[in-house]
């Protein structure tokens, strides 16, 4: 089993390569936050040994507060980190598109009372 340490900045779409984005924009999500991806690694069978919400990737010490994205995790997986990435971006959206519809449902299903 591999272990790597994975940033938000890594999957977040809203920056490019040069500011630490791993994964291409297909596998990148819009302002990733560390429980989306840590219930990610859980659903594809990741270990998560460390979660750290309040480290800052150095690499992003050069841009806009707003998309400097804080936190850490450490995983501990079979593939190698650029595959378990992508794997991880994929979930993430699964897992947000799945949160919408909820709630779209939720609001549909309310009656107004009289």
């Amino acid at each position: 089993m591999k272990r790597f340490v994975v940033w938000p900045s890594e999957l977040d779409s809203r920056l490019s390569r040069r500011y630490g984005r791993m994964v291409g924009k297909e596998f990148a999500v819009e302002a990733p936050e560390v429980q989306e991806i840590a219930d990610a690694a859980k659903a594809l069978g990741m270990k998560v040994i460390e979660i750290d919400g309040s480290k800052l990737n150095p690499r992003l010490a050069g841009i806009d507060e707003e998309y400097r994205l804080r936190g850490m995790l450490r995983l501990e997986s079979k593939h190698p980190k650029g595959k378990s990435l992508r794997m991880l971006g994929q979930k993430v959206r699964e897992i947000r598109k799945i949160q919408v519809k909820a709630g779209s449902k939720k609001r549909k299903s309310r009656k107004k009372k009289r």
